[in-house]
């Protein structure tokens, strides 16, 4: 995200809707394979995923990327278990084969996984924060069904499911 601004979708008090926030993710990210042109029985989990990015506020860098797997487990109704399963999916797994390539075309595959040992060191700590703040009673926001949030705030979404800790 150097060499440019940053989104307005991760702003924690934005006004945007899930809809504009996902809109811009698309246009301020254009490597990012956009799920909406690809066949709907993998689209969906891409652009779950998607979603997760605006909702949490990350960005697709290694470390807002790598945070994002374990925040979205603790955070949403999509769990580790669900994502085995939907890894091990004949009809799902290319999609998340896709993330992998748009990231090796992006930057190849030695950039993907020594910057992975990079920031591994650096994000164990905040990961450790974060499983912390995600212990307890919490309303998890919906990871697949979340086509009824579209047209609402980014603001009313986090604070109907208590992620602004998270920002």
């Amino acid at each position: 995200m150097s060499k440019r601004s940053r989104p307005q979708y991760m702003d924690k008090n934005t006004p945007q809707t899930l809809r504009q926030g996902l809109e811009e993710y698309y246009a301020v990210n254009p490597n990012v394979t956009d799920p909406r042109e690809l066949p709907p029985e993998f689209a969906k989990i891409l652009l779950a995923h998607d979603v997760s990015h605006v909702v949490l506020g990350c960005d697709t860098n290694m470390y807002d990327e790598i945070k994002l797997l374990p925040l979205g487990f603790w955070t949403s109704d999509f769990k580790f278990s669900d994502y085995l399963r939907t890894n091990r999916d004949p009809a799902i797994k290319p999609a998340i084969q896709i993330m992998y390539d748009d990231l090796i075309r992006e930057h190849g595959v030695l950039w993907l996984y020594s910057s992975i040992l990079v920031v591994l060191p650096r994000l164990l700590p905040e990961v450790i924060s974060l499983w912390f703040k995600t212990r307890g009673t919490r309303k998890f926001y919906p990871f697949l069904d979340y086509e009824h949030l579209l047209d609402r705030s980014l603001l009313e979404i986090r604070q109907e499911f208590d992620l602004f800790p998270f920002f």
